[in-house]
């Protein structure tokens, strides 16, 4: 029996999966009715927290991908984000020098010694609780295979990965780094209606260039269940104006929901700012991924090391094809950057929040003329939670008709870089002024 079928039969009985694993705990996942999230079938609500690992699947050894998937379940993670196809910039090829695709006489079929690799990973991926997010053709450079082959075997190569892992827990990518703009809208919209057709109870997203929103005319793309959208790696305040208060904060205004909306690239832990050069710390990772979770409702998000979504292996480089973006530490070593460690303190407090039900609630947030990087973000749960994130030095007001319910709740801080809790030293109810216990960034929780 080939090993792809092994992988499904696997998967379909539960074999070799760990009681706790939560997809066989609570079922496959969809789309909530809310539109909002991601649950499972008997209606638990799943926390969408990818890790990027693009190349790690097609360079990895079988013995460092289990280490590596042991260490992202026990920071918090629920998901892994990766690229599938090579010839990619990154990754021309797997370990073994083998591309995953084959065309002879205008005819695409998959390479087999690539997809038993990948059959492997991702079943690992699934057997460890966590979702897979396997992106199915990159398209950005001239040199990735969504621009070196044609529209119709695109769609070959898409549906033939498809149909081999339907069985898996999976949340496809279609296509990574496209504009979606134009003729590539076009081109792209297509692919999915032809892979994916009119509708699908699958769950499927796109992944965008940075600083780009594209979905104002996906609104009858059926498939396309998920919104991704990416940031990026930014860091001059047009970036960060994008980001919580350009079209993902626009979206969050809105009454109805269709479908969920996740950053599926914020900036990366260690890769250079575009504007200053100089690498992104905890703290602006941090910074980008609350403000993901709070200018539209949240399903989730995704984090990347510089040097784990490339699979790094030689100390002193700079990533594969990837000049600016600094140099990398080894992935080994990139899995203990301190964000990374933060993430569990962050699913701690969504689920304290009860995260789901949250919707933005900028209205109670008074700041004039706000640094663009010191915004301070509120969203509030159907409970009547208010949970507010104060980047770095920002105290804010809150509006009259909160402050006078000020005394009647419960104030409570909390710390993302410790996951520790404590009532706000400084905060007076009579007033309508909160400050954070000190210079670093909090998140004030008010509970009715």
């Amino acid at each position: 029996m080939k090993l792809f079928s092994l992988l499904v039969l696997a998967l379909s009985t539960g074999a070799a999966v760990a009681a706790d694993n939560p997809f066989a705990k609570h079922g496959r996942l969809r789309v909530a009715k809310s539109g909002t999230y991601l649950e499972h079938a008997d209606g638990t609500p799943f926390f969408f927290l990818a890790d990027t690992c693009w190349a790690g699947p097609a360079l990895s050894t079988e013995e460092d991908w289990h280490k590596y998937l042991h260490d992202r379940v026990k920071k918090g993670f629920t998901a892994i984000q990766f690229n599938v196809v090579s010839p990619w910039r990154v990754a021309p090829t797997d370990a073994q020098g083998n591309i995953s695709y084959i065309l002879k006489g205008g005819q695409l079929t998959l390479h087999e010694k690539f997809y038993q690799r990948l059959d492997a990973r991702l079943k690992a991926i699934n057997d460890a609780g966590l979702l897979a997010v396997p992106v199915l053709c990159w398209s950005h450079k001239r040199t990735d295979a969504g621009n070196l082959l044609t529209e119709e075997q695109i769609i070959t190569l898409c549906k033939l990965q498809v149909a081999r892992y339907k069985e898996a827990h999976v949340m496809w990518i279609l296509a990574g780094d496209n504009p979606y703009r134009g003729a590539d809208a076009d081109k792209w919209k297509r692919i999915g209606r032809a892979v994916f057709g009119d509708k699908t109870s699958a769950l499927v997203t796109t992944h965008p260039t940075g600083e780009n929103w594209p979905w104002n005319d996906w609104e009858d793309e059926k498939w396309l269940s998920v919104l991704g959208y990416q940031s990026g790696h930014g860091d001059s305040d047009q970036t960060w104006k994008w980001l919580h208060s350009g079209p993902p904060a626009e979206y969050g205004k809105r009454k109805a929901f269709a479908r969920p909306v996740i950053n599926l690239e914020p900036p990366y832990e260690g890769h250079n700012g575009y504007s200053s050069r100089k690498p992104h710390s905890d703290y602006s990772t941090r910074r980008a991924i609350y403000w993901s979770l709070l200018v539209h409702p949240p399903a989730g998000v995704t984090y990347g090391a510089h040097g784990v979504w490339s699979w790094h292996t030689k100390p002193g480089e700079e990533p594969t094809d990837h000049p600016g973006s600094g140099v990398a530490k080894v992935w080994s070593e990139a899995i203990d950057l301190p964000g990374a460690g933060q993430l569990k303190h962050l699913r701690a407090l969504m689920n304290e929040v009860k995260w789901h039900t949250l919707r933005p609630a900028q209205e109670v947030v008074h700041q004039n003329d706000a640094p663009a990087d010191q915004y301070t973000v509120c969203a509030r749960a159907a409970d009547g939670t208010y949970v507010v994130y104060f980047p770095a030095k920002t105290p804010a007001r809150l509006s009259p008709h909160l402050s006078a319910t000020v005394a009647d709740v419960s104030l409570r801080w909390f710390n993302p870089r410790t996951g520790e809790w404590g009532r706000p030293a400084n905060a007076d109810p009579t007033r309508d002024k909160l400050s954070p216990p000190d210079d670093n960034d909090w998140v004030l929780v008010m509970k009715p």
